[in-house]
Order: C-alpha cells, then sequence, then structure tokens
C-alpha cells in the first residue's frame, strides 16, 4: 500500500534533527523549473505564485540563491501546515520513521514527488500555479504521467490523502492494476456529507500518524481510525471511498 498526501505552503529548514537519506527522484526536472523560476521578474514571479509582497520576496530570494544540491532537510520535516502539525514527524519512533519511508509519498509541484527522508530546500510552488513553459501549458502537464509511475510498483493500492489539487497530477495516469482508495473527512449537513478544509487536513496528518503506529499493510488498519471526533462510516463508504464523519 503506498499512501500519498499534499505538501505545505509553510516550510523550514530542519539541519540538525535527522540526516536526509537520498535525494528527490525528479531532481533534474526540478532543476528545469528552478531555471525557469530565476527568469522570472519580481512581479512575474508574484503573479505566479499569487501571494503578497513578504512571500514573493522570500521566495525570489529562494529562487536566486537555491542549490537544488545542498537539500539538508527531510522532506517529512520540511514542511509546517496544520496535517504536518498533526502528524508530528518530529517525534515518530525509528519504527515508524521506517514505515512512512517505505509507504508514504509527497507529491510536489516542484520536486514531483518525495519520499520522507529525501533532502530538500524550502520553496513556494503550486500544483495549479499557472507556469507556462515551452511547450508545457501547466505543471501537470510538465510533470506527465511521471509521478504515477514512480508509484507504480508492487504496490496494488494507493490511499488518497491528498488534496484534489495534487492527486490530479496522479489519479488519471494511474493503469487498471491499482485500487485508488479515496479518503473523506467530513459532517452530516442535512444528509449531505460536507468537508470542512481545517478539519481534512487535521485528519489527513492524524491518518498518516495513526497508519505509522500500526505499521498498516492494508486498509483494515485505516478503517480503524478513530481520531479528532471523526470515525468510520461504514453505510457511506464502498469499495472506492472510505468515509469518516464527525
Amino acid at each position: 500500500m503506498k499512501i500519498i498526501i499534499s505538501p505545505a505552503k509553510k516550510m523550514r529548514e530542519d539541519c540538525d534533527s535527522i540526516a536526509p537519506l537520498g535525494q528527490p527522484e525528479f531532481l533534474e526536472r526540478t532543476s528545469i523549473l528552478l531555471e525557469y523560476l530565476r527568469g522570472l521578474s519580481y512581479e512575474g514571479l508574484k503573479t505566479l505564485l499569487r501571494c503578497n509582497d513578504s512571500i514573493a520576496s522570500l521566495n525570489y530570494e529562494r529562487f536566486r540563491n537555491m542549490d537544488l544540491m545542498r537539500g539538508d532537510t527531510p522532506a517529512i520535516l520540511a514542511y509546517e501546515g496544520i496535517q504536518y502539525q498533526y502528524m508530528a514527524p518530529e517525534v515518530f519512533s525509528c519504527s515508524q520513521f521506517h514505515y512512512i519511508q517505505k509507504h508514504l509519498r509527497i507529491l510536489s509541484g516542484f520536486y514531483g514527488v518525495l519520499k520522507p527522508f529525501d533532502g530538500i530546500v524550502p520553496y513556494r510552488l503550486e500544483m495549479n500555479a499557472k507556469l507556462k513553459m515551452g511547450f508545457y501549458r501547466n505543471l501537470y502537464d510538465f510533470w506527465g504521467d511521471s509521478l504515477a509511475k514512480s508509484l507504480i510498483n508492487d504496490d496494488t493500492v494507493l490511499l488518497n490523502l491528498a488534496s484534489a489539487e495534487y492527486s490530479k497530477a496522479v489519479v488519471p495516469y494511474l493503469d487498471e492494476h491499482m485500487r485508488i482508495i479515496n479518503v473523506v473527512f467530513g459532517e452530516l449537513d442535512s444528509g449531505i456529507v460536507r468537508e470542512k478544509g481545517v478539519y481534512v487536513k487535521m485528519a489527513r496528518g492524524a491518518m498518516v500518524r495513526h497508519l505509522a503506529e500500526q505499521n498498516a499493510e492494508d486498509l483494515e488498519a485505516a478503517r480503524n481510525f478513530s481520531s479528532l471526533g471523526f470515525s468510520y462510516c461504514a453505510v457511506r463508504s464502498n469499495n472506492r471511498t472510505l468515509v469518516f464523519l464527525k
């Protein structure tokens, strides 16, 4: 079983906790993106990132001075969003780290697919950024089917804990041998399951922690997830979707 999650916008450097175990698989492709981003003016980058001046200035300098070969923060410790706060990888045991390195993959607009202990540097580039480069219309076009191919090996189940923005870069390219299981965290409202962004991010992080604690190799451990007020709803679930209600 493979598990996919989204990155976070906010990032940090952590050179002291744990050393990376390798480099990202698609580093050569990332270097192409870096050269393109370095060629943008400040205003061009700000427009692409759709951000304020503070974030634009930070990332303009990041890209100008970036050395991809000096990524010394493991990806799993580099992201600071809500999902990662509730995953809390900084207090994982050795066995939990081993589990996520084997089963967890982080999707990224800049790096493509990351193993948890790939060494990376802070960046800002969302998968749905309106980036047009050469013959590529956007980042989905740039990455094509390469991210999906990276996930296909002996695993036959893909547990999708990524947002629609990121899973869209993978799911359309998976073959019929890979069973894709989407996970919904919601609340009932007039008989309709509605997801609320913050709670979904919290639950996705807690789910990864739960799976690592259980050393989960199949979906049964996922169904047993019960945290943050969420519990599995068999009635609203099916063979393609696991529904958890709050």
